[in-house]
């Protein structure tokens, strides 16, 4: 899971549909800005293909020198709970000698906390600091989120330093300002 992979236009369109089909849109990027993306050097995708070599399932990532940020997950709606998210994180979490970081939604709903547990099954753990995702798109609010760490839980200060990082390399925007 270290090269990484180029992506073609057949390939990306495949990944953003699965992308749109699984995500509210405050939680993904326009097309264009996905798009964009794929030309930064710490953003990594993928994927898991199906018989007929279509993309099934992907992973999103990035690939920073303190951290590995899963920005997304997800896996074609017509082929869920058949083991192949599972696989996909399972790969790239053993491939990881540095903390891995994801967010989730706060754990308010029987939805949201079953996407707590398949993480917390696959070793992570979810912090108890407050956290928002800046938005993703022109127009939207803040997101309000939890971070979910692996291979073990942070302290305040780790938080504080992952999320600056997030902010400042993921989303582009100064963390000085959004604390």
């Amino acid at each position: 899971m270290n090269e990484k992979p180029i992506i073609n236009e057949t390939e990306f369109n495949e990944i953003f549909a699965i992308m749109e089909a699984s995500f509210p849109v405050s939680e993904i990027r326009t097309r264009s800005g996905q798009q964009a993306l794929l030309n930064h050097p710490y953003y990594h995708l993928y994927t898991r293909r199906n018989a007929e070599g279509r993309i099934s399932a992907f992973l999103a990532a990035w690939e920073l020198p303190e951290l590995r940020f899963v920005e997304h997950i997800a896996v074609n709606p017509e082929l869920r709970s058949g083991g192949i998210g599972k696989q996909l994180m399972s790969e790239f979490i053993a491939a990881s000698d540095k903390p891995v970081l994801l967010e989730v939604e706060p754990p308010d709903g029987e939805l949201e906390q079953r996407r707590i547990g398949f993480y917390e099954r696959l070793g992570f753990y979810l912090n108890p600091y407050e956290y928002v995702q800046p938005p993703l798109r022109a127009g939207q609010a803040d997101l309000p989120l939890r971070i979910m760490t692996y291979p073990e839980p942070v302290t305040v200060e780790q938080f504080g330093r992952f999320r600056d990082l997030l902010y400042t390399e993921v989303y582009g925007v100064d963390a000085r300002n959004r604390v």
